[in-house]
């Protein structure tokens, strides 16, 4: 099933996906030494699909900066 074109986003999908086509698991059983070539791509058994997490670093601050910039006033 595909995703229809005004749903789609410019970056692809942001998401993790839970369903690996029938290539994306036989590599995978492959890289875990399930597979072989005599085996039927029919019935494959399941693969655990892990969620990757990716975060921000954060900027850190030059103490330089902090004495550069003006400090802020408060609204009256």
């Amino acid at each position: 099933m595909t995703i229809d074109k005004s749903l789609k986003s410019r970056k692809g999908i942001a998401r993790a996906r839970n369903v690996l086509t029938r290539a994306e698991q036989i590599t995978k059983l492959q890289d875990m030494d399930r597979w072989t070539e005599e085996a039927s791509p029919f019935g494959l058994p399941k693969v655990r699909v892990y969620k990757v997490v990716v975060r921000k670093k954060k900027k850190k601050e030059k103490e330089g900066d902090e004495a550069a910039t003006p400090a802020k006033k408060g609204k009256k």
